[in-house]
Order: structure tokens, then sequence, then C-alpha cells
């Protein structure tokens, strides 16, 4: 059993129980790529697995989770809602390297504006405000990542492996059920104007993430350049290719 592995096992067993999830195509190559690295008492199997499921309401609902021994556990976990809907992203970057954790939750906003965060933010802000106590703020980031974060953005560098275990796992419980809140309240937009918005605030953030995938570094180093950006911009973040297969 892996550090993340029960967050895994828990967001799919609930979206199982609250959605009506459908398989979403891995491209191939994708659904897991394995590759050893080190020598000797350091040599470590490198295991990154790839998850993928859509819904009515969601377009793509994805996981990667890499499992590297000691030196490295990751869980990459994104919901990208359909385009007719205004529904933030969920997003869960929960990271184990050997000089600590990083953990980032959030439901990452389409849009700024009061009424957009009276609707998807001020709800959420009493389960950050909880967890916020326990999990002090994990400092600094990017000037030019906060506007794709919310004001409930739960970013925390906690030491103890313990704390990831209990601490942070509630808070991705608590996050990802309001998110299937959110969802199972969602009505599809008509607006034209607004469906435009959404389109294009998609495409903002896809960019982006796909632009400065922190993981990046990692998978070049074990897998290979072609894999990896393959992987960013035909799996992780494959907005664009889906839109010109549309």
């Amino acid at each position: 059993m892996t550090l993340y592995q029960p967050f895994l096992d828990y967001a799919l067993a609930v979206m199982q129980e609250r959605l009506s999830l459908q398989p979403y195509t891995i491209p191939e190559g994708f659904e897991c790529k394995q590759e050893t690295t080190g020598k000797g008492k350091k040599q470590e199997t490198i295991i990154t697995t790839s998850y993928a499921f859509k819904s009515p309401k969601l377009r793509q609902i994805r996981a990667a989770h890499v499992q590297g021994g000691n030196s490295l556990q990751v869980l990459n976990f994104v919901i990208f809602p359909q385009l007719t809907y205004d529904l933030p992203f969920f997003g869960a970057d929960l990271v184990t390297l050997p000089g600590g954790h990083l953990i980032a939750l959030d439901m990452q906003p389409l849009f700024h504006d009061t009424a957009y965060q009276q609707q998807y933010t001020e709800p959420i802000l009493p389960i950050f405000q909880t967890h916020q106590q326990h999990l002090s703020w994990g400092g600094d980031f990017p000037e030019e990542a906060k506007s794709f974060f919310s004001p409930a953005f739960l970013w925390t560098r906690p030491k103890e492996t313990e704390v990831v275990q209990t601490r942070v796992f509630e808070a991705f419980k608590d996050y990802l059920e309001a998110y299937l809140n959110f969802v199972e309240q969602a009505q599809p937009i008509t607006d034209s104007q607004r469906l435009s918005d959404i389109l294009q605030a998609q495409r903002s953030y896809v960019r982006y993430r796909a632009a400065k995938d922190p993981a990046r570094g990692m998978f070049t180093r074990f897998y290979g350049e072609a894999w990896t950006e393959e992987y960013i911009h035909g799996f992780l973040f494959d907005l664009e290719r889906q839109l010109v297969g549309v």
C-alpha cells in the first residue's frame, strides 16, 4: 500500500456511487509506465498508472499515480467539467519527495466575479478554514498562478507523514464531497456569450497547466521527453486535442 492509494481508492469509490461514470479513453502507452532508476541499494522502480472517466456533466476525470518507493509518491487528480457547465475544476496535487510533502487542494475557478465566488467559493470557505487550522500555509507560489486558484486554496507542506494520512486525507474527502455536491446541482449553460467565456477560461487553464506542469522534469528524467510531452498534451491536459477532434 502506497501513501496516496487510499486517496485514490476513496475518490474512485465515491464517484462510482455518486456519478454515472463511463470510461474515458487513455491513449495507448499511458495506462501504465514503468522504469527502474538508481543503482544498488538506491535502485527504485518508478510506476506511473493512469485512470480516466467521464460523466454527463464532467468531460474528464483523471488521475496520475506515481509510485517510486521511499523516494517518490505522487497523486495528481483533476476533474474537468463539460464545456456546457460553469463548474470550477477540482484539483488535487499530492506530492511526497525525500524533502517532505507538498499538498495542494482547490476548486479552481473559471471566473473571479462576485456572483461566481458566491456560488462556488463561499460555500466551501468553512471547509477550508476547518482544515487550515491544522495545515499551515505552504508559502509563496508564482504570481502568475494566483488567478487560477480560489480563496479556498489549501496549500501546505506537512512534515509528518501521519499528517498526510489523517488531516490531509480528511481535507481531500471534504473537498471532493463538496465538489460532487456542486456537480449534482449544476445546470447547463445556454447563453452563447457565457459558453464562449467558459471555453476561453478552460483553454486558459489547460494551457497554463500544460506549460507549467511541475511534473515535466520528473517524467522526462524517468521516461524521456517525447513520452512526457505526449502524456501532458495528449492525456493530462488534452482539451485542445479533444476540440480538434470534435
